[in-house]
């Protein structure tokens, strides 16, 4: 991580909140404290942050409160508390800590789960920015290789099938033709046959078919010169 990434501490104990400041400070993270929620809030208003540490048991608004109302915010927590028994834990989690650490704690854990979170929160935010492509409802994830039904389950899908619903729905309303399906998704140097796209595209269909009504009609078949996808296709 460099030093543009930003970490609340919020603690009332100020040996504590210095200690945990100190450790993530010297590892490259700029690091702001607060002593309490309204604190915290009033940093927040200022400036947004990459993680929040926070520890349980403050005065005034506790931690389990402040993830509560945090939770839709999206912002990694982690939850410090001297409480460390499994269901104070589990209550931690469930109001929505990312993690929770028992105090006393080795700081050698406390940067360890620190790095953990941010590479979650990172991935999260790759995934949720990759390029998808929407139609009809249904989402096609290329990055991670996923169809969501307009419901949002799974598809499963080959990666012949996952191609050649790609290079389709790119294409949305051009007539494609078993050659160039075959170079799209094959490459030039393919050894695979005209059978082979007919054979992709029946079973991408009935996969399309038992996912959603009318998931066949995505891919018509214009015979004597290919297919296309039928319906409009937009991306972001």
């Amino acid at each position: 991580m460099t030093a543009a990434t930003d970490i609340v501490v919020v603690d009332d104990d100020l040996s504590i909140r210095d200690a945990i400041a100190d450790c993530l400070s010297a590892h490259g993270y700029h690091v702001r404290v607060a002593a309490h929620a309204a604190a915290m809030d009033a940093l927040l208003a200022q400036q947004g942050t990459d993680l929040i540490v926070l520890d349980w048991m403050m005065p005034g608004e506790d931690g389990l409160s402040v993830c509560r109302r945090m939770q839709s915010q999206g912002t990694p927590i982690l939850m410090l508390s001297a409480m460390a028994s499994t269901p104070d834990r589990v209550i931690g989690l469930e109001v929505g800590a990312d993690d929770y650490l028992a105090k006393p704690f080795d700081p050698r854990e406390l940067l360890a789960r620190v790095r953990a979170l941010l590479r979650r929160a990172q991935k999260q935010a790759d995934s949720e920015s990759a390029p998808v492509l929407h139609f009809d409802g249904w989402k096609l994830q290329l990055e991670q290789h996923r169809l969501l039904t307009p419901a949002g389950a799974e598809v499963s899908l080959t990666s012949g099938e996952f191609a050649l619903l790609r290079v389709l729905a790119e294409r949305a309303g051009r007539v494609l033709s078993r050659e160039q399906l075959l170079r799209l998704t094959k490459g030039d140097a393919s050894e695979a046959f005209d059978r082979a796209v007919d054979l992709g595209i029946s079973r991408l269909r009935r996969k399309l078919a038992q996912s959603a009504t009318g998931g066949e009609a995505l891919v018509q078949t214009l015979r004597g010169e290919g297919y296309r996808f039928s319906s409009k296709v937009s991306r972001r």
